[in-house]
């Protein structure tokens, strides 16, 4: 390899190390298992892969028994030449997965820089590297030979951090976990609005439904008494007209008589009363009996004009109206049903 040299340039082995550690195709750390290729470059084996199948479009697999393939490595452009094993017949790099395995162990546990690593504030040229457990606040370690922490528990400073970002990356677990929860939530009660909303909107269609269909049925019903209402009185207006022609007519026979007779009361002769053969034979006996017989005629009874019989109660219906509600009882079930029957008779 030839990271030593980028190592002694560079002020800072560890970056300097970090670069010789990245991928060339896919900019990234190596990922195991890295392969070595004949030229003594590194390519992570997915990279490598990637290469080959697009310089190889018809190699089938490990097991294909046609010939290997080739692709040139792409840090200095040297052919590399494949079997029928391909990527997978290349040698792992097992110093470099090594050495990544310890860069990572050290990023992870390396103190920061000069000028960025706190200091004690009453020791001043001492680093803060202890945790004080009794205190619970980080120290150095003459505070705990000589200072204030000389009584207190300590433990190192790298496992109270490991611990406490191990359960402060445990509180994120959970409270990503928790949001992911109420956002499921937020999308159930989201759905439930929708769902009351159409429900709703079904439930306003069918009451206005049934409401047109019972407001049209009440509306056939009352076109029906009205033409009975009306036929009866035809009947009746009818009848009363007949008999008023009949009165009429017996009153105009009568006012003949009347008239007649006033006329023969005025001869003052014998004679002349007498000769009025015919006017005399028109106030016969039996002429004025026919005629005063007029009130003897057909008459209605008393209360025959009323028409009180065709009178309705909707006070039942009202009150069924008025009781109307959502999910009604058993029993008022029953009644609505026999109210419906009688409206239908």
């Amino acid at each position: 390899m030839d990271f030593q040299a980028g190592i002694l340039r560079d002020g800072s082995p560890m970056e300097s190390l970090e670069k010789q550690l990245i991928c060339p195709i896919c900019l990234e750390m190596f990922s195991k298992p890295v392969v070595i290729l004949p030229c003594q470059h590194n390519l992570c084996r997915k990279c490598a892969n990637d290469i080959f199948q697009a310089a190889n479009p018809y190699w089938q697999s490990r097991s294909s028994v046609i010939s290997g393939g080739r692709f040139r490595c792409p840090s200095c452009r040297h052919e590399v030449l494949l079997d029928r094993h391909g990527v997978y017949g290349l040698q792992r790099n097992l110093l470099v997965e090594n050495i990544i395995d310890i860069y990572k162990q050290e990023c992870s546990s390396r103190p920061l820089k000069k000028g960025e690593h706190p200091m004690c504030k009453e020791h001043e040229d001492e680093r803060i590297n202890i945790y004080c457990v009794t205190c619970e606040v980080p120290t150095c370690s003459m505070c705990k030979v000589f200072g204030t922490h000389k009584d207190c528990e300590v433990a190192p400073l790298q496992t109270v951090f490991q611990g406490q970002k191990t359960e402060l990356n445990n509180c994120i677990s959970m409270l990503v976990a928790g949001n992911d929860r109420i956002q499921t939530i937020i999308s159930q009660l989201e759905d439930s609005c929708r769902s009351t909303e159409e429900n709703s909107e079904a439930a306003k269609r069918e009451l206005c439904a049934r409401f047109d269909a019972l407001a049209a049925l009440l509306e056939e019903k009352k076109s029906e008494l009205l033409q009975r209402i009306t036929r009866e009185q035809g009947d009746k207006t009818g009848f009363v007209q007949g008999l008023i022609s009949q009165y009429k007519e017996q009153l105009e026979k009568s006012s003949r008589l009347v008239e007649t007779a006033i006329q023969a009361m005025e001869e003052t002769g014998g004679a002349s009363f007498l000769m009025m053969e015919g006017d005399m034979a028109m106030l016969s006996l039996p002429r004025i009996v026919e005629a005063s017989k007029g009130s003897r005629l057909e008459k209605i009874e008393h209360g025959y004009e009323s028409m009180d019989a065709f009178s309705v109660s909707l006070d039942h219906l009202a009150e069924a109206v008025c009781a109307l509600d959502f999910n009604p009882a058993e029993e008022d079930e029953e009644y609505f049903d026999g109210e419906e029957e009688g409206v239908e008779e």
